[in-house]
């Protein structure tokens, strides 16, 4: 039988290189993104979507998407992409933060000069027939200090180039330390100071409640009257208003601006002055940096797909996932589906434990990946990575992550531990074993054993006595059911013991009633981890 492929969706019109990315593992359609009818008609049965600025991938979209597991944006910004709805409805957001980096910082470089020696306007007043050398008389940037507002990936770039000018480069960022200023050869200023003393300033921050109109009034009346200000990061982080009374008082000499509070811009007052350089957002627009963006997403899409976290999704706080804990990944969530089987009332508290070398990493991943398959086979609605720790919220379920650098037995183990609501709990461990990593379960409520994982498991408790492990064969055998493997655990001689099988089939409920009623067991569960 063939498996249909996954279903992959651009909504815009996006490089060959991302396609070729892509590979041939998936059904490729295309639609218009910005026609809404299409797109609501087109996004219903896919299972990724790609989009660039023109597609918006709202609360409506993502409900009309019935398969969609993620919404990848060949860009930076996500203002057209519903992160809420979509982390609601498990499905995974991703773009491509570092696409347009150098397509960004060199944009900024373009404006300073542009602004220093008047290039525009020279340009186009020659092109009017108009020679006029005096009047277009620049500045140097040789000495001249360069102010940076935020000392980021971009900031660290415009820093790096600007010193080719021999610039003086001072940065205002709370978050960079002195040591990393230094080591970009930057001076880090208070933002008055910064303010005060440069001849060009530019922004680079994000944009938040606190830094809309962060270049407004204020911060014009401090800066000196020749110098220019440079936005390209994101419209709104310099004040409209403010910059056309800046410039037409004579507060500043000049601006450059790429990115505007409403775009397409139009209607706004300082477009026509002759002190400033605009550009229609084009902060991103190279051939480089929008086949690195369509390439980047195209292979969170491949990740995504094939149930793996993907570093750059937005609403999934898994991190970058170091080598030595990936092979966990798939394991934890086996516990996770195992311990869901083993429960017998409702879940209050839920320990991910993670044991040995690994725990000295980053190891969130392995946590979300546990929940995941803690609810994978007992709710409706898709789980993944990133709405697994919202289901646990919604059920009142407290989750916890704990990691300890010692194991006694094993390298690492991996355990998913949970407090049900009649007082007792529910435990199983695994580990990775040998060159091939095979997985295995090391222990089971606290009974210690050790048994490959298998497609089908059967976990019986009962006391220990003569004769128990041969009933389960007989009653397994007559119903054509072959076991595997099979591990005994007891506490005590006499006590209570715990087998786990791995057998070649499902078993049907009859047949495990039959064995809890022949055996007296407290329990006769299967898992069935097979997808």
């Amino acid at each position: 039988m063939t498996t249909a492929k996954p279903v992959v969706l651009l909504a815009e019109e996006l490089s060959p290189a991302t396609i070729e990315a892509l590979g041939p593992d998936f059904e490729i359609r295309n639609c218009d993104g910005a026609d809404r009818s299409e797109l609501l008609s087109a996004i219903v049965d896919v299972d990724a979507i790609l989009v660039r600025s023109a597609t918006q991938v709202d609360a409506e979209a993502i409900a009309a998407a019935k398969n969609l597991k993620v919404i990848a944006r060949a860009g930076v910004g996500l203002d057209n992409v519903d992160i809420k709805a979509a982390t609601q409805a498990g499905v995974m957001v991703v773009n491509a933060p570092t696409s347009n980096i150098v397509s960004a910082a060199e944009l900024t470089i373009g404006h300073i000069l542009s602004l220093a020696r008047h290039i525009p306007a020279a340009s186009t007043a020659l092109k009017h027939g108009e020679w006029k050398r005096s009047k277009y008389t620049g500045t140097e940037l040789l000495e001249k200090k360069l102010g940076i507002i935020g000392l980021g990936r971009i900031g660290a770039l415009i820093a790096a180039r600007a010193q080719g000018f021999d610039m003086e480069i001072l940065a205002y960022d709370p978050y960079v330390t002195s040591a990393r200023a230094a080591q970009l050869g930057v001076k880090l200023v208070t933002l008055d100071e910064l303010l005060e003393q440069s001849d060009f300033i530019t922004i680079h921050m994000p944009k938040t409640p606190e830094t809309v109109g962060m270049i407004g009034a204020e911060a014009f009346k401090k800066m000196k009257s020749t110098a220019y200000v440079i936005n390209v990061a994101r419209g709104g982080l310099v004040d409209e208003e403010a910059l056309h009374t800046a410039l037409t008082t004579g507060e500043i000499a000049g601006a450059g601006i790429d990115v505007f509070v409403k775009e397409p811009a139009k209607d706004v007052p300082f477009l026509s002055l002759d002190n400033v350089v605009v550009t229609p957002h084009l902060g991103a627009s190279t051939d480089e940096a929008q086949e690195k963006a369509g390439v980047s997403v195209a292979k969170s899409v491949r990740l995504a797909l094939a149930g793996e976290l993907v570093p750059d999704a937005v609403n999934v706080a898994g991190g970058v996932i170091a080598p030595d804990v990936r092979p966990g990944i798939p394991l934890i969530e086996k516990l996770g589906r195992i311990f869901t089987a083993l429960t017998h009332d409702s879940v209050t508290q839920i320990d991910v434990e993670v044991a040995g070398e690994i725990a000295a990493l980053d190891v969130k991943a392995l946590e979300l990946s546990a929940l995941k398959g803690v609810f994978k086979d007992i709710v409706s609605e898709q789980v993944s990575y990133v709405n697994a720790p919202i289901l646990a919220e919604q059920r009142g379920i407290n989750t916890r992550l704990i990691k300890t650098t010692e194991s006694a037995e094993y390298r690492n183990v991996l355990t998913v531990r949970g407090a049900l609501s009649d007082g007792s709990t529910v435990s199983v461990s695994g580990t990775l074993t040998g060159p091939k990593q095979i997985q295995k379960i090391v222990a089971v409520n606290g009974y210690d054993l050790e048994i490959p994982v298998s497609d089908h498991l059967l976990v019986i408790s009962y006391a220990d006595r003569p004769g128990v492990i041969g009933t389960l064969g007989r009653i397994l055998g007559e119903n054509g059911i072959n076991i595997a493997g099979m591990q005994v655990a007891r506490n005590t001689v006499g006590g209570q013991a715990l087998s786990l099988l791995t057998v070649d089939s499902s078993v049907p409920q009859e047949v495990l009633d039959a064995i809890k009623t022949e055996i007296g067991a407290t329990m006769a569960r299967e898992v069935d981890l097979e997808d």
